[in-house]
């Protein structure tokens, strides 16, 4: 019995650690979907151009 005592100390330690470290950045409201998802595509970058490549003799 001690042992689950002294793990869910360990346990509510860690989390409060965590939770102390990311501050306001840390999003607990679950999945998202639809609309209210924030995740925007990275923007496209342009191809670079090849290489010119010497003429074999």
């Amino acid at each position: 019995m001690w042992k689950l005592v002294v793990g869910f100390v360990i346990f509510a330690a860690i989390a409060l650690y965590v939770i102390s470290k990311g501050g306001d950045k840390i999003d607990m409201s679950g999945e998202k979907h639809g609309g209210d998802v924030t995740h925007e595509p990275a923007p496209a970058t342009p191809a670079a151009p090849a290489a010119p490549v010497a003429p074999a003799k």
